[in-house]
């Protein structure tokens, strides 16, 4: 007998549901290898047996040519005694207590089975719910792992004969594809008018219809419910659901569609047409404001699941919107829908599979040819992110805007998709239900916590309440220092650094609020070394509903406010809740008033995006830049800012001339206070991060300005530059402590 070998693998990353198994199946049949593999808990489970050169081909072959959807994290191997052993056999998973496996995001449409969908002789002919092995519903219908059909929402439709032959059938694409089904077995849709009455017929026909007609349908996606409606009736659309001034998001047909409206450059094509199908930010043709969005900018996205390529036919494009009460998470279930949008959707395009797990659709920008996330969720979640250090059993809370949770797993930061502003008790829910589910999912055991600072959040008050409940300590961590850690885990960075941190507010480490950082420091301290001269907010957090209350409270700070009985010049002159605050946010805010901006704030950040497309182009004049330094923190002088900002209004210059010279000047800032931070330190490497970094005026200039000056400047790419990425500094600083002891 020819002398044989076998191994024993233990593959571990996001191998499950994601056509591994067929691949292994094809490449031991190619190796005339025999044996078995698994699903584990932590991936897959493997035995080889074949001839000595053979069994050695396999593990190179398997990582050069495993599935595109596929994450190996680290493939395991030991020599162990050939059995004998003939053919390959797929075993039941194996089930434990602390599972690692990684779990897929959702996955849009494959070509395959968009080309089945609009094939007539095809049995899975427009059915509205085919997906494959390299395709379909992952995250958002997955109750527990290993990933099997029974763990998953389609538990509940048994597959039909067919369907059942395909899943057992290991060289079908179709092969262990837990959501597999068809027009016989699998789920199916009702449309309902907008009293929630069934109505008979087809019902993607009728929802055109009434689209057509220019009705608001409300259609059940992959992670939640959209408001649909065609770009014409965005206005109505606007009026019934209470949202004024915020973008709209289209879904388009297809990239000409798309093309029609926007520039595409070959690297949105990509992030448009990826697996992922985010919405990209682009640049629209005619840059005038309009009903979807007031900037030059608007966000598209190209349908990802087969409901949306059938209900997109006949249109070049549809209003999106995600489906939820102002401030409340995105609908999921069909009754709440119906409910919650009664007077907003003329009807209902429903189907009978539960969303397991609410996930809003993610919005990116395409920056110097990479994606810039600014909100990371369908498509890209839980896909882990990577971290230079161990994080197990640590979770990171998050602020209170734009709220998210880090859960750490090995060097895996586990982040939460898009959960919201934590204002009401439905998003507290939310977070809560995620938060539990995360750990479950993932099998994590938390031995520490990390929060906010501030007090009142109620992403701070929850660590609290699970700090007590678990026996396990919690850290506090400053806002802006966390924002500088986010961004650091985000290019594997380790040890000191500076810090640039522009936001809106967040609570410094002397009660104040602080909004515009320069620190320095690492994931254990930090040393606060530049900011700007505090704003009086008159009103506290009604400055962020009205920036004419800010412009009022520089004009007042630069003694250019000439009416003395004015109702918020006497409240600024006895400082009745007027909060001063280092914000780089307001800053912004107010000065977009002073250039005559709309004073009332629809949005969070419509000001401050409101001025960075103010701007006008190919001006390199900057408004004069005075600094004092004081107690070791070199400040703006926002006085003196200013003053020389309404000169040049008095003197008849542009507002968009003095909007680009004012954020030339934010641009000498940065420079500046990195250069006085460099001479404290030595520190030459600069981390940006903050919400303010969203501003595609102020980025690339002072990215290029650090450069110049020979500082090594990094900014966001894996995680959000918003408060959306707090979670993950928050994880490095409590790793980083409990490292110190």
């Amino acid at each position: 007998m020819a002398e044989r070998s076998r191994i024993h693998l233990e593959v571990e990353g996001l191998v499950q549901g994601v056509g591994f198994r067929p691949t292994v199946h094809r490449l031991t049949t190619q190796l005339a290898l025999s044996g078995f593999i698994r699903n584990t808990p932590q991936g897959a489970e493997l035995e080889l047996e074949g001839q000595p050169d053979q069994v050695a081909q396999f593990v190179p072959l398997l990582q050069q040519q495993a599935p595109v959807l596929a994450r190996i994290r680290r493939v395991s191997t030991v020599s162990i005694p050939p059995t004998g052993e003939t053919g390959f056999h797929i075993l039941p998973s194996v089930g434990q207590h602390a599972p690692d496996t990684q779990v897929s995001p959702d996955v849009g449409i494959c070509p395959d089975c968009l080309r089945e969908m609009r094939d007539p002789k095809d049995r899975r002919y427009r059915h509205p719910f085919l997906n494959c092995t390299n395709c379909g519903p992952r995250f958002t219908i997955i109750q527990s792992v290993p990933y099997d059909r029974e763990r998953t929402a389609m538990g509940a439709f048994p597959m039909c004969e067919d369907c059942q032959g395909e899943y057992t059938d290991i060289t079908d694409r179709r092969y262990h594809a837990q959501p597999t089904c068809c027009l016989n077995c699998g789920p199916t849709l009702t449309y309902l008018d907008g009293t929630g009455t069934a109505v008979e017929g087809d019902p993607i026909r009728l929802a055109q219809a009434h689209l057509r007609e220019g009705d608001i349908v409300a259609v059940k996606g992959l992670g939640g419910f959209h408001l649909a409606c065609l770009p014409e009736y965005a206005s109505l659309l606007r009026t019934r659901k209470e949202r004024e001034g915020k973008p709209l998001a289209l879904m388009c047909a297809d990239l000409d569609a798309a093309r029609t409206l926007c520039y595409i450059s070959r690297s949105e094509e990509e992030a448009l047409t990826s697996w992922r199908r985010p919405i990209v930010l682009l640049k629209k043709h005619d840059p005038a404001p309009d009903v979807l969005s007031h900037t030059p900018e608007l966000g598209l996205m190209l349908p990802y699941t087969p409901l949306h390529y059938l209900l997109m036919e006949g249109f070049s494009a549809l209003v999106m919107t995600s489906a939820n009460p102002s401030d409340c998470p995105v609908f999921i279930g069909n009754r709440e829908a119906v409910e919650g949008l009664q007077g907003i959707a003329d009807g209902f395009l429903l189907h009978n599979r539960d969303i397991v797990t609410r996930c809003d659709d993610s919005l990116v920008r395409i920056f110097r040819g990479e994606e810039y996330p600014l909100r990371r969720s369908r498509g890209y979640v839980p896909q882990p992110v990577e971290v230079p250090v161990p994080v197990q059993g640590l979770l990171g809370c998050g602020a209170e805007q734009k709220a998210g949770f880090a859960l750490g797993k090995g060097k895996d930061a586990l982040l939460s998709q898009h959960i919201g502003d934590l204002k009401n008790m439905e998003t507290l829910e939310h977070y809560e239900t995620q938060l539990h589910h995360f750990r479950t999912l993932f099998g994590v055991e938390v031995e520490g916590l990390a929060c906010d600072l501030h007090p009142d959040y109620l992403s701070t008050q929850v660590a609290q309440q699970l700090a007590r409940e678990w026996s396990v300590p919690l850290l506090p961590v400053q806002h802006h220092h966390a924002h500088m850690l986010s961004c650091m885990a985000d290019n594997r960075l380790e040890g000191p650094c500076i810090g640039l941190v522009w936001d809106g507010t967040g609570l410094g480490t002397d009660g104040t609020i602080w909004g515009a950082e320069c620190l320095a420091g690492d994931a254990l301290s930090f040393t606060r070394l530049g900011s700007i001269f505090p704003i009086s907010l008159p009103g506290g957090d009604a400055c962020a509903r009205d920036a004419g209350r800010i412009a009022h409270s520089l004009r007042y700070a630069a003694g250019l406010e000439t009416n003395p009985q004015d109702m918020l010049t006497l409240q600024l002159r006895a400082g009745l809740n007027c909060p001063p605050a280092s914000s780089m946010g307001r800053l912004f805010d107010g000065v977009y008033a002073l250039l005559g901006g709309s004073s009332p704030v629809h949005y969070e950040g419509e000001s401050a995006i409101r001025l960075e497309h103010m701007a006008q182009a190919g001006v390199t004049q900057a408004l004069p830049v005075e600094m004092e330094t004081v107690d070791g923190v070199c400040r703006l002088q926002t006085p003196a800012l200013t003053v020389a900002l309404l000169e040049g209004l008095q003197q008849g210059q542009s507002p968009h001339l003095l909007a680009a010279q004012f954020m030339n000047a934010m641009v000498e800032l940065a420079v500046r206070q990195c250069q006085f931070a460099r001479a404290q330190t030595g520190l030459d490497r600069v981390v940006l991060s903050g919400g303010v970094f969203q501003n595609m005026y102020l980025l690339p200039r002072i990215l290029d300005a650090l450069a110049a000056q020979g500082f090594e400047a990094y900014h966001h790419s894996r995680v959000s530059t918003n408060d959306e990425g707090i979670a993950l500094g928050q994880l490095m600083a409590a790793a980083a402590r409990r490292k110190e002891g």
